[in-house]
């Protein structure tokens, strides 16, 4: 893996604005009085369903650092580290990470949504876990004092300006990881150049490869500091099939699996995909068991609906684990449950991965790839431009047009199995050569911020 030549040292964190002066002091004071706007525009929506919804009225309330309590004020034995991470995806992608870390430093995970939170407490049961806070100052300020970390390490793109400027104000470097950047987003912020987010703030751009290093070297104030350490996600995969143990055999009892049936998975599915992707699965083999795995399990209710228009009465899991309803194979699944995703993955014949028959930009590819399957996804994978190219020249994975050629591709999959299981190592093949992304970032973190193991 080749790296971008960064300077001997990554410069110190900003202890003062990059920009001093008043134009600078207006610009954040304006940012601080739209959020004060936002607020009280939002506020009679955010009240009715904090009112109507727990969980909302805790996700506003942590977010706004209500309850969060100080850290212990003694100084910590080892650095204390924030690991941040926006969703499932993000954190999922830092465990290999967060793994090396916990060996030297106290770590401490953020997330900003409620799924995020939730995996975020099953994977790192051990470690403190605290929502990410909204970015008015007077949030971020609290926030920071009560956690108090030495370094911050912000998965993939995550940057707040207030968040950035409050940690330069207390000497703490930030650092991005596992870093990418769509064009659409590099020319965004190239618009606002020098105003929010403010880039030189950020010590560090580890990122994922070099068509990544040299969009986020266009950036304004980021000369120097990109380095190009590879794709973390890979190294928290899990390779091949599942332990076999009793939690892995109730979850085949519950969603009906038979070892001899075709099994269509279609995970992490967005608005819009999920009758498409039903339709062209029962198209090409009518007796499959078909599950679908929406990347936002509250939509639940929304994908049974949709299946229902097209004349499918699917099933929720978690319904049937219940007893709420019996269990009928014959029905679609939808798995409406965080964190097991990758256990389901390894039960599929074929599987089809979310948010690329409509325009997401993708989702983790390598996820069911790893796990031996044969993966599908449609033409709009933008944010998995670099796993994409690689897999589709090994034929380790395939790329169709629209639901049409879903079915069809399908269809040839089923009826030829050795097609299927050389797609399939092919694809295991290409994810095991993309390791070694999580020393790289560690080492890089060790050189140029001082993070010690």
């Amino acid at each position: 893996m080749q790296q971008s030549p960064p300077s001997d040292r990554i410069p110190s964190p900003v202890g003062a604005d990059p920009f001093p002066g008043l134009r600078n002091a207006l610009l954040y004071g304006a940012y601080d009085l739209l959020w004060i706007f936002a607020a009280l525009l939002l506020s009679p929506w955010w009240v009715t369903k904090a009112l109507l919804q727990r969980s909302f009225r805790r996700m506003v309330l942590e977010r706004l650092t209500v309850g969060l309590t100080r850290t212990n004020d003694r100084p910590p034995s080892k650095p204390r580290v924030l690991v941040h991470g926006v969703s499932v995806g993000e954190i999922m992608a830092s465990r290999s990470l967060v793994a090396e870390l916990a060996d030297s430093c106290e770590v401490i995970v953020s997330a900003s949504t409620n799924t995020g939170m939730k995996v975020a407490r099953q994977e790192f049961p051990g470690l403190g876990v605290v929502r990410f806070p909204l970015d008015p100052s007077w949030c971020i300020r609290r926030f920071l004092g009560r956690i108090r970390p030495q370094h911050v390490i912000l998965m993939e793109l995550e940057v707040w300006p207030n968040f950035l400027k409050w940690a330069n104000r207390s000497a703490t470097p930030v650092a991005i990881v596992n870093g990418r950047i769509t064009e659409n987003s590099l020319q965004n912020y190239q618009r606002f150049s020098r105003s929010l987010p403010q880039f030189q703030r950020v010590s560090l751009f580890a990122v994922q490869d070099e068509s990544y290093a040299l969009r986020f070297q266009q950036l304004h104030g980021t000369d120097g500091r990109v380095v190009v350490t590879g794709n973390i996600k890979v190294d928290g995969l899990e390779f091949g099939a599942v332990e076999r143990n009793l939690a892995f055999s109730d979850l085949q009892r519950q969603i009906g699996w038979q070892p001899d049936q075709v099994v269509l998975l279609a995970g992490s599915t967005h608005s819009g995909e999920e009758s498409k992707v039903y339709a062209a699965f029962h198209r090409a083999c009518p007796s499959a068991r078909i599950i679908i795995v929406p990347r936002h399990p509250d939509r639940a209710n929304e994908v049974v609906d949709a299946l229902g228009q097209v004349g499918a009465r699917a099933q929720c899991l978690t319904r049937l684990r219940a007893g709420a309803e019996s269990l009928n194979i014959e029905r679609p699944l939808i798995v409406d449950t965080v964190g097991e995703l990758g256990r389901i993955y390894s039960l599929a014949t074929v599987v089809f991965v979310g948010g690329s028959l409509v325009p997401h930009g993708g989702q983790n590819m390598l996820e069911p790839v790893a796990r031996g399957r044969a993966v599908l996804y449609g033409p709009h994978t933008e944010n998995f431009r670099g796993e994409t190219a690689l897999l589709e020249a090994a034929s380790g994975a395939r790329r169709v047009a629209d639901a049409s050629e879903l079915a069809a591709v399908v269809q040839e999959l089923i009826e030829d199995p050795a097609q299927r299981e050389a797609m399939a190592q092919a694809g295991v093949a290409v994810a095991r050569a993309q390791g070694g992304a999580t020393e790289r970032t560690i080492e890089a973190l060790e050189r140029y911020l001082g993070l010690g193991r």
